[in-house]
């Protein structure tokens, strides 16, 4: 089977359920496992590279407004590639290529592709991509196994933190400026980590927030987990926090319990690696329960960012 993927968090299943070398074509995001970057990219950005958040919040609104997609396939490459399956997403314009756009694309192509939307909103749903894309790929067994084993892991925090007499109020952050609130799974995996975020969506898209309901909130614990942006530039971003009123007195701060996290890698990324992204909040909201993961430039404190950004 050829198959060409339109998500990373679909290209990182595919490698998951042992069939990397099934892979044809992928987007120009998909980066995880390593071998990810040897697949010819089917997918570029109309974002430029090297803008600020704020900047980054504008040029998406701009490019939706005026293209309705942020990203642009390569047609004559995805001919040529003459893929059997086409994974897909209709879940969120601003992380994929738009479901419109594939049809589009696909009806054109001579290989007639089967498509497969992936739309997950909540834990259970990822889990269940994970299940269709091996289901599509031939290899149910191989995905049952998989998912029985990303279950074991999500339960192993979940029973730990049964046991919890206090639940920290959290506060995830999927953009920083202006202020986005959690959305789909991201409340989920707060309340299975022991703590819980008010502010978040469950199984809904992210929003903007006032930064006043912020602050009455008075976070305990403050977490970037910011849509498409690895660590290196969550923590530069979020020197911006800095500049909010009141968030000298948020109880997160003045605890030095705010974080940045590679939001991209992982929490905005609903594939095998959302597990990661459980057991990172577990260790950053009880860090006394729960080990720090064994993971690579995934998560560090961002009080000094914010201290030097109040100097200046």
């Amino acid at each position: 089977m050829r198959i060409c993927s339109l998500l990373p968090s679909a290209t990182e299943i595919v490698f998951a359920l042992g069939a990397g070398e099934s892979l044809v074509g992928a987007t120009h995001e998909c980066d995880y496992p390593r071998e990810a970057a040897e697949i010819p990219k089917v997918t570029r950005s109309n974002i430029p590279d090297g803008l600020s958040s704020p900047q980054i919040d504008a040029a998406v609104a701009h490019a939706l407004e005026a293209a309705g997609t942020l990203y642009e396939l390569n047609l004559p490459l995805l001919e040529e590639l003459r893929p059997d399956l086409i994974l897909t997403q209709r879940l969120c314009d601003v992380c994929a290529v738009s479901y419109d756009r594939v049809q589009e694309a696909v009806n054109s192509l001579k290989s007639h592709p089967v498509v497969l939307n992936l739309e997950p909103h909540s834990l259970d749903e990822i889990l269940e991509t994970v299940l269709a894309v091996g289901k599509a790929m031939g290899r149910p067994a191989v995905a049952s196994a998989l998912v029985e084993s990303l279950r074991r892991r999500i339960n192993a925090v979940r029973d730990k933190a049964k046991s919890l007499s206090y639940r920290p109020r959290v506060f995830c952050m999927e953009w920083i400026s202006p202020p986005y609130c959690g959305g789909h799974w991201m409340k989920e995996l707060v309340e299975i980590a022991g703590g819980r975020d008010d502010l978040a969506r469950l199984h809904q898209p992210s929003c903007r927030i006032e930064w006043s309901k912020v602050v009455a909130y008075a976070p305990e614990v403050l977490v970037l987990a910011c849509c498409g942006l690895n660590l290196q530039r969550s923590l530069e971003a979020g020197a911006a926090l800095a500049e909010y009123e009141g968030l000298s007195n948020l109880p997160a701060v003045k605890a030095g319990c705010v974080y940045s996290t590679d939001g991209s890698a992982y929490f905005s990324r609903p594939g095998p690696r959302i597990v990661e992204s459980l057991e990172i909040l577990a260790h950053l909201i009880h860090p006394e329960l729960f080990a720090p993961p064994p993971l690579h430039d995934a998560f560090r404190s961002l009080e000094l960012r914010i201290a030097s950004a109040w100097r200046h």
